[in-house]
């Protein structure tokens, strides 16, 4: 019986020196990807991408554009093996809903790559602009969280998966909050090493800045249905994709709701997930446990999914 596929692209924290140098000295669809980012930005990303350093390549204004460029670039050497993937739906982890966006044709990869670059810039322009901090709650209720975050005065970034919660804000009361997780019942909360407050109020900045840029942006309907991190719904209107990208600057990304509707409301149930770690799989096994997902980001697991496609017969595999 075919697969329902769903597609799903990293987010800031994925990246790692080496990714896609291999991939694209195997593939040179994917040689090609990073060759078209480098003139597009008018710099050497790929260079920093395969050779580093880490400390340059995890600066947010050059790791979101990094990874926008592995993930496309995975995506097209996989079509170059298996042709068109008969995709049901995509989602990405903040940063990766824009290339979500990309792989469904709401824009192009030129489009797409600048307003990504843009958007790491704007985000590192507020981290720098403020005091910011995150943490990760891991085990606890939401409803547990969410009344520490309100008492705290800190926002819910992110919504991973079950027991796996993270919040925002400014570093002082990201410290109270680490310092009263346990007399609210939470047993193990830890401070995540990130440049700043991700998805909190402190990214108003960026999201003025990218909210004006994507009213600049022509956006065409995505060829397959593309789940918003902050609806965890799929959006196919021009306003509500400039609205859901911008809003998930500030707002909370809801990934456990995102998986869930694309596997009870669209059906999928076999995930590729590209990019250059599987920290996307371990969340999808917590959220519906027994859910197949597959890590692409090399030759090696490329191949892997390949045999996988083929052997299952799915459409224009």
């Amino acid at each position: 019986m075919p697969d329902t596929i769903g597609i799903l692209f990293a987010g800031q924290g994925a990246q790692a020196v080496g990714m896609g140098r291999e991939l694209c000295a195997a593939y040179p669809v994917a040689a090609q990807t990073f060759e078209q980012a480098d003139q597009i930005l008018n710099r050497p990303l790929s260079k920093l991408a395969f050779e580093g350093p880490l400390e340059e390549l995890t600066l947010t204004a050059n790791c979101q554009p990094a990874l926008f460029v592995h993930g496309l670039a995975v995506l097209a050497a996989l079509r170059a093996e298996v042709g068109e993937l008969p995709i049901k739906a995509a989602a990405g982890l903040s940063l990766g809903e824009f290339t979500a966006h990309a792989a469904a044709g709401t824009f192009d990869f030129a489009t797409g790559l600048k307003l990504v670059e843009a958007r790491g810039r704007y985000m590192e322009e507020a981290c720098e602009a403020s005091a910011g901090a995150m943490a990760a709650v891991i085990g606890a209720d939401e409803n547990v969280v969410r009344g520490l975050a309100a008492d705290m005065d800190v926002d819910v970034a992110n919504l991973n998966a079950p027991g796996q919660i993270v919040i925002s804000g400014e570093q002082e009361r990201i410290a109270l909050a680490i310092g009263m997780a346990k007399e609210a019942g939470i047993r193990k909360i830890v401070p995540l090493n990130v440049a700043g407050a991700y998805h909190s109020r402190l990214m108003e900045p960026a999201y003025l800045k990218l909210g004006n840029e994507l009213m600049h942006t022509v956006f065409a309907q995505p060829r397959f249905s593309v789940i918003s991190n902050v609806d965890a719904r799929p959006v196919g209107d021009a306003d509500d994709i400039r609205r859901t990208l911008a809003d998930q600057v500030t707002g909370t990304v809801c990934w456990q709701a995102s998986i869930e509707y694309m596997i009870d409301s669209l059906g999928c149930d076999l995930f590729l997930e590209l990019g250059p770690d599987s920290k996307l799989a371990g969340m999808v096994s917590r959220i519906r446990s027994g859910t197949e997902v597959l890590s692409v980001g090399d030759p090696r697991s490329l191949a892997q999914a390949v045999e996988r496609l083929r052997r299952t017969g799915s459409p224009a595999v």
